[in-house]
C-alpha cells in the first residue's frame, strides 16, 4: 500500500473516531417529543414477528402522503417491539450520520475534480469540507433526536443520488446509455428513496440541477452530440423542478384561501417569516455556539408586516443579495456560488410556504452540506497567510469537536437538558412545559409548581402548563382553587391542543376517581369536560365530538354509571364508526364488568352504516386497505366477542350470592 493511502487512511479513521467520541455522551439520553408518538408504532400490533405485522407497521406512518416507510424500516434496526430502549436508536443515528459526512467527503472529491482542483487539494478540501460539516454542533439536535432519522435518511439518499449523477456524467461522454443509467437513478430512484425516508427528498432533482449547472457544466467534456444530454436535464431535472415549483404555488395559494386550523399564522406570514430565520441558521452555522439552539421553537415569533419585526425587511433583503450573489458568482467562483444556491434550494420545501413550524435547526442538515467547502479549498491551497491557514486547519475541527461534545454530554443528562432548554427559551411554553415535567419526575414538585404557574401567568391559554400544573400541585396535596379557575379558562379558550388534553384527561381518570388530591375529583374533570366541549378553536378539529363524547363515557363509568357510558360510547361511534373505536369502548365497559353492555356497544358497532370509500390519502389509505383486506378487524372484532360471551357464561354459572 503507498504511504499516502495508508496516511489518508489513518487520518480517515481518526476523524470518524474523534466525531464518535464527541457524541458518544448523548448516547445516554432518551427519547423525546416526538420520538414517542412516531416510534411507538413498533408495538401498536405486537412484536413484529410475521409479514402481516410487517406490513402494518411499514404501512401506519402519517407524517407525508408517503408514511416514510423507509425510516420506519430502518427503526427495526434497533427494537421490534414498544417501549424499547433509546440507546440502539442514537447508536444507529450516530453512524449514520458518519457515513453521510464519508458520502459528502466523497461527493465533494468527485466535484472538486469537475472544478479543476489538483488531486492533492481536491482531496484535502473535500475532507476537511466534510469533517467540518460532521462535526458541526449544529447537528447534535438532529443527530440525538431519534425521530429526526428521518431527515438524515433523506440526506443519505441525496448525497447517493448527486454521487450517481456525478459518476453518470463523466460516463456518459464515452458510454452513453450506462451513463444516462445512473443518471436516472441518481436523479429519480434516489428521489424516490429519499421522499419514502422523508418529503423534504423530494427536492433532490433541484439540488443537482444546481450542482450541475455550477460545477459540472463548465468542467466537462461535452459528448459528441449534445442533445441527448439536454433532453436528459430537461426530463430527468427541469421538470421535476418546475412540478416543485407549481406545486409549491398551489400550496401558497391554498394556504392563502383556507389556512390551517392549528397555527396561529397565515402562509404570507410565514413566508415573509422565513427569511429571518434562513439568516439564523446561516450565523449557527458560521459562528457556532455552545448554546442549545433551537429544538423548541414555539417562541419564534411571525412577522406581522414587513416592518413588524424590525429585522423582517432587512432579512428579505439580504436574502435576495445572496442569491443574487449566488448567480453572479456562478461563473467567476462556482464554489462559493454553490454553497449559497445549494443552501436556499434546500429550504424550498420546509423554509417557503409548507404550514410546518416556523424555525427548526434540522431543516439545514442537507441544504447546508457544501457550506464549508470554499473555505477549505482556501484553507488547503496554495495562497498566502501559509501559517494562517495551517492553524485554521487545526483550529477549526478541533473548535467544533469540543463544541459538539459539550453539546451532546448535555443531551446525554434528560433532566439537565430540559432545565437548559427552558433557560435558553424562557418565552416557550413547550420549553417550560418540558422542564416542569422533568422537575416533577426527579422529585422537584415545589420547582415545577413554580415554573409551571409563572408559564401560566404569561400564557393563559397554555392548557398543557395548566394539566402539568395540576399534576405538580397534586403531587404537593391539593389543587389550588386558583388554579382550578385558571386550568378551565386555559381549556376553553386553547387553540390547539384539543387532542393532548383528551389524552391527559383519560390518563387522570383513576386519580380523580380515587380522590387523592384534594380539588381533583371527578366532579372538576366534568368541569374540564364542559371547557373543551365549549371550545369554539376545538370545534373546527374533525374528531372534537368523538373524543369529547369518549370522554363523558369514561367518567361515566368512572362514577360507575356503565349504562350512561354505552350512550356516550354509542354517540362517539356514530361520529366516527371505526372498529378500533368500537374495540377499545367495549374493552372499557368489559373491564369495569359490564360484558353484556360490551356486546351491545359491539352490535350497535355492526348496525351502522359503513362510512363511504375514503378517496387515496397516500399511506394512511394503504394502513387501511391492508387493515380491512387482512381480515385484521374482523378477528379482533370476533376475539373480542367470544371473550365476552365466555365472560357472560361463566357469571352465569356463579352461584348467586344470598342477600342478608
Amino acid at each position: 500500500m503507498p504511504r499516502r493511502t495508508a496516511v489518508g487512511i489513518l487520518l480517515l479513521a481518526a476523524a470518524l473516531f474523534a466525531a464518535w467520541w464527541a457524541y458518544h455522551p448523548g448516547l445516554a439520553g432518551t427519547f423525546l417529543f416526538d420520538d414517542f408518538k412516531n416510534l411507538n408504532a413498533i408495538g401498536s400490533y405486537g412484536r413484529i414477528d410475521s409479514l402481516q405485522k410487517l406490513l402494518l407497521y411499514l404501512s401506519s406512518g402519517d407524517a407525508d402522503p408517503t408514511g416514510r416507510p423507509l425510516s420506519l424500516l430502518s427503526f427495526l434496526l434497533d427494537a421490534d417491539d414498544w417501549p424499547a430502549d433509546p440507546y440502539p436508536f442514537k447508536r444507529t443515528n450516530i453512524l449514520l450520520h458518519l457515513v453521510n459526512g464519508l458520502l459528502l467527503a466523497w461527493l465533494l472529491l468527485r466535484l472538486g475534480r469537475r472544478a479543476r482542483l489538483a488531486e492533492s487539494h481536491a482531496t484535502a478540501a473535500a475532507a476537511l469540507a466534510a469533517l467540518c460539516w460532521t462535526l458541526h454542533p449544529l447537528w447534535v439536535s438532529t443527530t440525538l433526536y431519534v425521530v429526526q432519522r428521518q431527515a438524515m435518511m433523506a440526506a443519505t439518499f441525496c448525497l447517493a443520488g448527486l454521487l450517481l449523477w456525478v459518476a453518470g456524467r463523466e460516463r456518459f461522454v464515452t458510454r452513453p446509455w450506462s451513463g444516462a443509467t445512473l443518471m436516472f437513478a441518481g436523479a429519480w430512484g434516489c428521489t424516490a428513496l429519499a421522499v419514502l425516508s422523508k418529503g423534504n427528498g423530494v427536492i433532490l432533482p433541484v439540488l443537482i440541477w444546481v450542482t450541475d449547472s455550477i460545477v459540472l457544466e463548465g468542467g466537462e467534456r461535452l459528448p459528441p452530440n449534445p442533445r441527448p444530454l439536454r433532453m436528459l436535464r430537461l426530463l430527468l431535472l427541469k421538470l421535476p423542478a418546475l412540478a416543485i415549483a407549481l406545486w409549491l404555488g398551489n400550496v401558497f395559494r391554498r394556504g392563502l384561501l383556507h389556512p390551517a386550523a392549528d397555527i396561529q399564522w397565515d402562509t404570507w406570514h410565514r413566508l415573509i417569516t422565513q427569511p429571518r430565520a434562513l439568516l439564523d441558521y446561516l450565523l449557527r452555522l458560521w459562528i457556532p455556539r455552545g448554546s442549545l439552539g433551537g429544538l423548541l421553537n414555539d417562541d419564534y415569533r411571525a412577522s406581522l408586516d414587513l416592518l413588524h419585526p424590525w429585522s423582517t425587511l432587512p432579512a428579505i433583503l439580504a436574502v435576495g443579495a445572496l442569491l443574487a450573489a449566488g448567480f453572479g458568482l456562478r461563473r467567476r467562483q462556482p464554489l462559493l456560488a454553490l454553497a449559497i444556491l445549494f443552501f436556499f434550494a434546500g429550504h424550498l420545501i420546509e423554509s417557503t410556504v409548507m404550514p410546518l413550524e416556523l424555525y427548526f435547526e434540522h431543516r439545514n442538515y442537507l441544504p447546508a452540506a457544501p457550506m464549508f467547502w470554499p473555505l477549505a479549498v482556501w484553507l488547503t491551497g496554495t495562497a498566502g497567510l501559509p501559517l494562517l491557514r495551517k492553524s485554521l486547519i487545526l483550529a477549526i475541527p478541533l473548535f467544533l469537536l469540543l463544541l459538539t461534545h459539550a453539546r451532546a454530554t448535555l443531551w446525554g443528562k434528560p433532566y439537565e437538558l430540559a432545565v437548559a432548554f427552558a433557560q435558553a427559551s424562557p418565552h416557550s411554553p413547550r420549553a417550560q412545559v418540558t422542564a416542569g415535567y422533568y422537575h416533577l419526575a426527579n422529585g422537584h414538585p415545589l420547582l415545577a409548581v413554580a415554573r409551571l404557574r409563572a408559564t401560566l401567568e404569561e400564557f393563559p391559554d397554555e392548557a398543557l402548563a395548566g394539566v402539568h400544573l395540576i399534576e405538580a400541585e397534586c403531587a404537593l396535596g391539593e389543587l389550588m382553587p386558583a388554579t382550578r379557575v385558571k386550568v378551565l379558562r386555559a381549556i376553553g379558550t386553547n387553540a390547539n391542543e384539543a387532542a393532548i388534553i383528551h389524552y391527559w384527561m383519560d390518563d387522570q381518570i383513576a386519580r380523580a376517581a380515587s380522590q387523592s388530591c384534594r380539588g381533583f375529583d371527578l366532579d372538576y374533570m366534568e368541569q374540564m369536560l364542559a371547557a373543551a366541549r365549549g371550545n369554539p378553536h376545538f370545534m373546527l378539529f374533525p374528531t372534537h365530538g368523538r373524543d369529547i363524547e369518549h370522554m363523558a363515557g369514561r367518567l361515566a363509568l368512572a362514577r360507575g354509571n356503565a349504562a350512561a357510558a354505552l350512550e356516550h360510547f354509542n354517540r362517539s361511534l356514530a361520529q366516527d364508526p371505526g372498529p378500533s373505536q368500537a374495540l377499545e369502548q367495549a374493552a372499557l365497559l368489559a373491564s369495569a364488568g359490564s360484558s353484556a353492555l360490551a356486546l351491545q356497544h359491539l352490535q350497535y358497532f355492526k348496525t351502522l352504516p359503513k362510512p363511504p370509500p375514503a378517496g387515496f390519502t397516500g399511506m394512511p389509505w394503504v394502513h387501511d386497505w391492508l387493515l380491512q383486506h387482512s381480515g385484521y378487524w374482523t378477528a379482533e372484532l370476533a376475539e373480542l366477542e367470544r371473550k365476552l360471551r365466555e365472560d357472560q357464561s361463566a357469571a352465569a354459572q356463579q352461584p348467586a350470592v344470598p342477600r342478608p
